[in-house]
């Protein structure tokens, strides 16, 4: 039996319920049936906007974003699905700040809300730097289905590496 690491940390009966749908070879299409489809915002213009919208609605006035993108490198390099970084740079005396969200490329071709989920946790981390309870209790905040779709998103990543694309 494969070592399911995405869910190693899930209470024991989860974990059994998953190996059964790995065994049986279902898992594919337990998650079909829950994301029947992908979404289009492939470009790295329309992952901005679509950020920059969930910005706008849930956290006003939070720090700017200069720029949202995929990135290929991410999965591989800091074993991470999305990063946040700020960038402080000196101009003529004046320290000047970016921040900047960038999502692995992997969700490209994956469900619309797995997107969400990735960039509603960057987005999180404008607020709250650590994973604690307020992070959590604002990532609920702007999407209140956060929980479900991080455990369906780490199913997701399971069935990548066990069985390859579904989508």
């Amino acid at each position: 039996m494969p070592e399911l690491a995405y869910i190693a940390h899930y209470p024991e009966h989860l974990i059994d319920q998953i190996r059964r749908l790995v065994n049986e070879e279902k898992l594919g299409k337990y998650l079909l049936s829950k994301y029947p489809t992908t979404h289009n915002l492939t470009s790295d213009k329309a992952l901005y906007t679509y950020t920059m919208e969930l910005k706008s609605t849930h956290l006003r006035k939070s720090e700017p974003i200069t720029k949202v993108l995929y990135d290929g490198k991410i999965n591989d390099i800091n074993d991470a699905l999305g990063l946040h970084r700020i960038t402080i740079k000196n101009h003529g005396g004046r320290l000047r700040s970016k921040s900047e969200i960038r999502v692995a490329t992997l969700f490209k071709s994956s469900p619309e809300p797995f997107l969400r989920m990735i960039c509603v946790h960057e987005l999180a981390h404008l607020k709250e730097r650590e994973h604690n309870k307020a992070f959590y209790a604002l990532c609920e905040n702007m999407e209140p289905n956060y929980h479900q779709l991080e455990f369906d998103v780490r199913l997701y990543l399971t069935h990548l590496d066990l069985f390859g694309k579904l989508y």
